[in-house]
């Protein structure tokens, strides 16, 4: 199993250094997550509480995680990145893929992009795209996006679907090695679009038991689309988990890359000094376990 350090609201100016020492100390990844913006009024609640309420503050720092990645990967060089999740449909999906392709390039295949379809309405409202359709608009992106960083470098591309039409295009520079493509997403839509289109899937924070619920379901879905034999990566956050024998058991049922927040885990403070110390601390007690 692979460690992913969460870079959820955290002072932008603060990653550079967790970026490093997380590379020093055996992690995998960091994963940062996407809020372009914070709506003061939500017409819709927010799904992963139980009332509904948002858990962060409008002055939580979410710094964009393209510009975040691209300052990370250039003091490290082993360690990756990745979204969690990007909201996609909020997006058009060419400049996403010219972004991205950079990216990759400019980081040495670093990169892979978790998506996932957004909930707030007002997003879509302000951005002038439509929620109506995000599902297959996502679904479309995910397609461009894969055509343009396919990992054979620039070379002609084209797609004509029902949301997004263009002919013959190239985007250069992109990427030697294919960006892979996560999809999150807990409901039955979100599982079958991540079993039939994704290179993995990506949970939300959420109990053992919802994680080993849905990487079943994931389990029947991807091979009744044909594709158990395709690699795919199950990127999870469990909120239920402390010890070694707990992360052993979500690695037992097909877990590839845990994410952690060590500092929430010790109870630390939200400094820089503490949460090195966090990560450090984690890095000892459970990474070099495994």
């Amino acid at each position: 199993m692979k460690w992913a350090l969460s870079g959820a609201m955290i002072d932008a100016g603060q990653l550079i250094e967790l970026a490093k020492v997380a590379e020093d100390a055996g992690y995998h990844s960091v994963a940062m997550p996407d809020s372009v913006f914070y709506p003061e009024h939500v017409s819709a609640d927010y799904p992963y509480t139980s009332d509904g309420n948002r858990m962060w503050r409008p002055e939580v720092p979410m710094p964009d995680p393209f510009i975040a990645i691209a300052a990370m990967s250039s003091v490290t060089r082993r360690l990756r990145f990745s979204t969690n999740v990007l909201k996609l449909p909020l997006r058009d999906p060419l400049l996403t893929a010219k972004q991205i392709a950079t990216m990759a390039v400019m980081s040495v295949n670093r990169v892979a992009i978790g998506v996932g379809l957004s909930w707030i309405p007002e997003e879509f409202t302000f951005t002038r795209t439509d929620m109506r359709t995000r599902g297959a608009r996502t679904d479309e992106a995910v397609e461009i996006i894969k055509a343009v960083c396919a990992g054979r470098g620039p070379e002609w591309v084209e797609y004509h679907g029902r949301h997004y039409d263009f002919d013959r295009l190239m985007i250069s520079p992109a990427p030697d090695t294919p960006v892979p493509i996560y999809v999150g997403g807990h409901t039955e839509p979100g599982l079958k679009r991540a079993a039939r289109l994704g290179d993995g899937w990506i949970s939300v924070n959420t109990t053992v038991t919802q994680l080993t619920d849905a990487i079943r379901r994931l389990t029947e879905l991807r091979a009744d689309y044909g594709r158990s034999d395709v690699p795919f990566e199950i990127d999870v956050a469990p909120t239920d988990v402390s010890g070694v024998d707990g992360y052993r058991e979500l690695e037992r049922a097909g877990v590839t890359i845990c994410r952690v927040v060590p500092w929430r885990l010790y109870g630390a403070e939200p400094t820089l000094p503490a949460r090195i110390d966090a990560v450090r601390r984690f890095a000892d007690e459970v990474i070099a376990k495994f």
